[in-house]
């Protein structure tokens, strides 16, 4: 664990994330920081990994270095209340950015709109198939930890809207576990083989969309098997345009740490920021994409 802060002193406001090499959770830190700096704090980082115990010698390590306040992406909503509660112990105000917690103390949470966003990626999806004909086909849904409160929002906000367009339930459904490629890559090839009739994917978030985009090439199924997802890569206008996405649930994490830093902040300042602050989805497809992108180069890349 490297703290990142520039600073010598100890790092007044410290960001605990879930995932550094993931794109999403890069550019929620970028958020954080810019916050930490227009306010004259010192910013740090830590990288949890995924892993629970990990996550809880990051809060040990923030409060060793006397932190004024914390900002975390949990690794899942259970293992947050652990963190929490140390946090607590030792009197460090925690804001929460994205994820959520199971119980425990917090100054806000700031959450997407997961269950919004996902049910607009799903009326796209269906739409989509519909207009090909589609309306008996079966869709597929690899998932985030079902653990997460944001992946139990966006998994039922797809299936709602899917409900909704009259699609019966998912024909399969897989939980990411380390979130790489390779990973949606090996569970889209088992899903394509038990169920050669499938006609779509949801996948939950950015970077295995790749796996899940190769895994149909190679089955020979890019014109029969339709592709929507969850956070944006910066290639998302290409890829929406040559249709190898259908529709994309932008999520602004750019946004989402600068809310949790700038309630942080107000919390230390006195003031007693919003309990629960949501920031919306952008749900771009081929027809809107070039619209949002100048909005999106930085609520959602952080440029």
């Amino acid at each position: 664990m490297v703290w990142t802060s520039a600073c010598a002193g100890a790092a007044d406001i410290v960001y605990i994330t879930a995932k550094a090499d993931l794109p999403f959770w890069g550019t929620v830190g970028k958020g954080v920081k810019s916050v930490a700096d227009a306010n004259g704090f010192s910013f740090a980082e830590l990288d949890s990994k995924l892993n629970a115990d990990t996550q809880l010698e990051n809060v040990r390590q923030a409060i060793e270095r006397k932190a004024a306040g914390i900002v975390i992406s949990p690794t899942n909503s259970q293992s947050a209340e652990d963190a929490l509660a140390l946090a607590k112990k030792a009197n460090i105000p925690v804001a929460i950015a994205d994820i959520g917690t199971n119980g425990g103390d917090y100054v806000s949470f700031v959450k997407s709109d997961n269950y919004r966003g996902a049910y607009d990626v799903g009326a796209e999806l269906a739409a989509a198939m519909q207009a090909r004909h589609w309306g008996g086909g079966g869709y597929g849904m690899i998932t985030i930890e079902l653990s997460r409160k944001n992946g139990q929002d966006r998994s039922n906000g797809f299936r709602d809207a899917m409900s909704d367009a009259g699609f019966p339930p998912e024909v399969a459904l897989k939980q990411m576990k380390d979130y790489s490629a390779e990973e949606t890559y090996r569970y889209s090839r088992e899903i394509l083989a038990s169920h050669p009739k499938i006609r779509g994917f949801f996948i939950e978030t950015d970077q295995p969309v790749d796996g899940a985009m190769r895994a149909i090439r190679e089955a020979g199924k890019r014109k029969q098997v339709l592709l929507v997802s969850f956070d944006a890569m910066p290639e998302v206008a290409r890829l929406l345009k040559n249709e190898d996405l259908v529709a994309v649930g932008m999520q602004q994490p750019f946004l989402m740490g600068s809310a949790a830093a700038d309630a942080l902040v107000s919390y230390l300042r006195g003031r007693k920021p919003a309990r629960e602050i949501l920031v919306p989805i952008l749900v771009a497809t081929k027809h809107n994409v070039d619209q949002l992108m100048p909005v999106a180069s930085k609520t959602v890349f952080g440029k």
